[in-house]
């Protein structure tokens, strides 16, 4: 054993140990906090990935449709990625400068503006800490500052991160009741949905009913909310439930923020870079952002995060925002690698292609099955909502079903297929595939879900005749 100043040290495993995956869950359960989500629903410990595979701790493969909740747009390892990194490595660059310049951080910001949505190429953009919510919080104080406003408008469903601030502007109340007072001045405002909606209507109606709501809370003297610094949107609500913002509700939303002179924010954290089947969510559908908020696939897979804004907002002092960690090296670089890739291979296409293929799949697998209530998405951003046929709400629609869900999850664990859940209840399976899926393990995945529900239906037939 080492040791350091009577100080026991962890070594790795003597070659040749049994440790098994429930091994490592074990102490992972022991030493680390109970916050920790993915493994009470994913009991498996990962080794190795490359592309869209992923190998556990006991050898087995899988089909990774989490790909870090949408972060690894190129999948594991991607060639260009590792390239990247293995360079900044080799060239000795420095991995941490604050917000000090070098050739990797230049690299990354030209490559990006490049590709940015049109009105925003003129803009500026501020590193952010390492996550999306820090980016959220970045976007919410550049609006207060810009406009000397302090109220903000977000919608039901929406997930923006798990900071105190963002909290407040995540539709979820369950993670936000245990806290207390959080961020001041914040409404909600319903969502327009294709399925279960708010205002019990289609989707059409629905989204014109939830602009005017948008309209009167901005515009009218009586709404008694007074006119706030921003309305902070996802172009589709991930969390949500995989939620599209229908086109006519983002010109609407464009509409009375620019009659009102407020900022409008577009959190692009999950949808942005290819992933809906555009290279930007907003953009395809007419948003039109003054604040862009990026993480995820944009850092490569690795920690990054920004925001890009238009440049009349940029009134802030100097060291108005800051953090540690604003641009890691090896971040940009990947971040850089990854969006040269995208575009040079045409990654949005490819999502928007291969996106239609699994949505159809889905439908067609499950066709004559009323457990499975809609399928909806954009791009390879897909959810498949599982209700329970047997009990309706006050519409008619059948409610939510979040154990079905979780056996159905369960169930493509098994089957090789990791996803995801969330929506109501967490009723909605989420597929976010690497963008270079291909066609065969898009087949695989639509094969799998429907396997995992005629097992989930056989199993529930065998404990009712018991």
């Amino acid at each position: 054993m080492a040791y350091h100043e009577g100080v026991r040290l962890a070594e790795p495993p003597a070659t040749g140990t049994a440790e098994t995956t429930d091994d490592l869950l074990e102490r992972q359960r022991l030493r680390e906090s109970s916050a920790r989500s993915y493994p009470r629903r994913l009991p498996i410990a990962l080794v190795e990935g490359r592309g869209t595979t992923v190998r556990d701790h006991q050898g087995r493969e899988y089909l990774d449709c989490l790909a870090g909740a949408g972060a690894l747009a190129l999948g594991h390892r991607h060639p260009v990625v590792v390239q990247a990194l293995r360079e900044v490595l080799d060239e000795g660059t420095p991995l941490s400068t604050l917000d000090l310049p070098t050739p990797v951080r230049d690299r990354f910001v030209e490559q990006l503006f490049a590709v940015l949505p049109e009105p925003l190429r003129d803009g500026r953009l501020l590193f952010c800490g390492p996550t999306g919510a820090d980016a959220v919080e970045a976007a919410v104080k550049l609006a207060r500052t810009a406009t000397g406003r302090s109220g903000l408008i977000a919608f039901g469903g929406a997930y923006h991160g798990m900071t105190q601030g963002t909290l407040a502007l995540t539709g979820r109340k369950a993670v936000k009741e245990p806290l207390g007072a959080l961020l001041p001045d914040v409404h909600h405002l319903p969502f327009p949905t294709a399925f279960r909606s708010p205002f019990g209507v289609d989707d059409g109606d629905g989204a014109a009913m939830a602009g005017r709501l948008v309209e009167w809370a901005l515009t009218d003297d009586l709404s008694g909310i007074a006119t706030p610094a921003a309305v902070i949107a996802e172009p589709v609500q991930g969390e949500g439930g995989v939620q599209p913002m229908p086109a006519a509700f983002a010109a609407t939303l464009r509409r009375a923020t620019s009659a009102a002179g407020t900022v409008l924010i577009a959190d692009e954290v999950q949808t942005g870079l290819g992933r809906t089947g555009e290279l930007w969510a907003s953009e395809a559908i007419g948003l039109d952002p003054d604040v862009l908020v990026l993480s995820k696939a944009v850092g490569g897979g690795l920690p990054l995060a920004v925001i890009v804004h238009r440049g009349e907002l940029d009134g802030w002092q100097p060291g108005a925002h800051a953090g540690t960690f604003r641009g890691q090296t090896l971040a940009l670089a990947a971040g850089a690698a990854t969006i040269r890739e995208v575009v040079r291979g045409g990654m949005a296409q490819r999502a928007r292609e291969a996106g239609r293929r699994l949505t159809e799949g889905l439908v067609a697998v499950a066709a004559g099955d009323p457990r499975v209530g809609h399928v909806r998405g954009r791009g390879l951003m897909v959810g498949a909502e599982l209700v329970d046929p047997g009990v309706v709400d006050a519409d008619g629609v059948p409610v939510p079903d979040g154990w079905l869900a979780g056996k159905v999850q369960a169930e493509m664990l098994r089957r090789g297929v990791i996803v995801e859940v969330g929506g109501t209840h967490d009723a909605v399976v989420r597929f976010l595939p690497p963008l270079v899926i291909t066609d065969d393990e898009i087949d695989r995945v639509v094969d799998a879900f429907g396997g995992a529900l005629r097992a989930v239906h056989a199993e529930s037939g065998e404990e009712a005749e018991r």
